[in-house]
């Protein structure tokens, strides 16, 4: 059996209004449509990507998880506590670390 050659491209056939041709064909020339059309199905999929994954991942934070932040106060000691343990640390701190292990 011969082996399958996948292909690389495929040629499309579509509908659509003839006022929406008419714009097209006013606005890109005929020699950039392909390419035109290809960002624009990029850029829509990865759209509707993200969309799915929000809906995929809605409700994975729950407030009543973390009662802290109910109050600017507790918003504020999260992110400090945040901040202070993504600080660089000093080269000291760091040697130490390595010479514990």
């Amino acid at each position: 059996m011969g082996a399958t050659v996948e292909k690389t491209e495929i040629r499309l056939e579509i509908t659509i209004p003839m006022a929406l041709f008419k714009e097209l064909e006013a606005n890109i020339p005929a020699e950039q449509r392909d390419r035109f059309f290809t960002d624009l199905l990029e850029r829509e999929l990865r759209r509707e990507r993200l969309k799915r994954a929000l809906k995929e991942s809605a409700g994975a934070w729950k407030a009543e998880d973390h009662p802290e932040l109910a109050e600017p106060d507790g918003v504020e000691k999260y992110v400090r506590r945040l901040r202070e343990t993504w600080m660089p640390r000093s080269w000291d701190e760091i040697i130490a670390e390595d010479i514990d292990e």
